[in-house]
């Protein structure tokens, strides 16, 4: 049997948004995997849940589909794109950008079903990420043996003068991997980054407190340091601890 399609759907208007994961649910190979209402947040969507196709509008303020289209592409594991717009003037620019299909609203249940013929999933990709998030484990190197964490346990990862720390409520684990390294392994499994140094468990944040000059501190279950929140990225923490 096939593999799911993995669908992210992107439009700043709701009803839209509404109406295609409406028409894509109807179809047994379409898991919907989540949505976004602005560029920005449909790019941190994209890390964090891996999908493999992501309905983009190409009218929204801020930053465009063909932006976002173009920043997707740049991923390790880049999603394909079709794009979903009211607007044909922008087809041609959106077939530079390889997007599979440019579909016009109002959406049409033939065309659409015509693209999803298209999406080809590579079914050794799919079972490496479905194993992956299954096991759910991070391999440390310590004092010559291999030491197997269970991902839900890591509260945050730092790197600081040089070293990269992994920090649970008991332990803590000094790796050779950078941060950007556990990053691209951690971000599908709630992990966010909250400063330059510092990537952290959203599962486990307990308080979130204002700091000064617009950043904030954090802290997490099980631990009394606070952690420095810089003020890019306070309002995308935020969101993702209130949605």
């Amino acid at each position: 049997m096939p593999s799911s399609i993995r669908a992210l759907v992107v439009d700043d208007e709701r009803y839209a948004r509404e109406e295609l994961i409406f028409l894509l649910s109807r179809h047994p190979r379409v898991e919907i995997v989540g949505e976004a209402d602005s560029g920005d947040t449909a790019i941190m969507q994209a890390i964090r849940l891996q999908p493999d196709v992501v309905f983009l509008d190409v009218e929204m303020p801020k930053m465009n589909g063909m932006e976002v289209a173009a920043v997707l592409k740049e991923l390790k594991n880049s999603p394909q794109i079709v794009f979903a717009t009211a607007y044909p003037q922008f087809a041609a620019d959106a077939f530079r950008v390889n997007a599979i299909d440019y579909l016009l609203k109002p959406y049409e249940e033939e065309q659409l079903a015509q693209t999803l013929n298209r999406i080809r999933i590579d079914e050794t990709m799919v079972t490496a990420a479905v194993s992956s998030r299954q096991l759910g484990k991070l391999a440390i190197e310590r004092e010559g043996e291999i030491v197997y964490l269970p991902i839900s346990s890591i509260l945050y990862v730092c790197r600081e003068d040089s070293v990269t720390r992994i920090v649970t409520k008991t332990e803590e684990y000094e790796v050779k991997l950078t941060l950007k390294e556990l990053e691209t392994r951690l971000t599908p499994f709630s992990f966010f980054r909250i400063h330059k140094s510092y990537l952290v468990n959203l599962l486990h944040v307990s308080r979130l407190s204002p700091w000064f000059n617009g950043a904030y501190q954090l802290e997490m279950e099980g631990r009394l340091e606070k952690l420095s929140v810089s003020r890019n990225y306070v309002k995308s923490l935020r969101a993702k601890l209130e949605h």
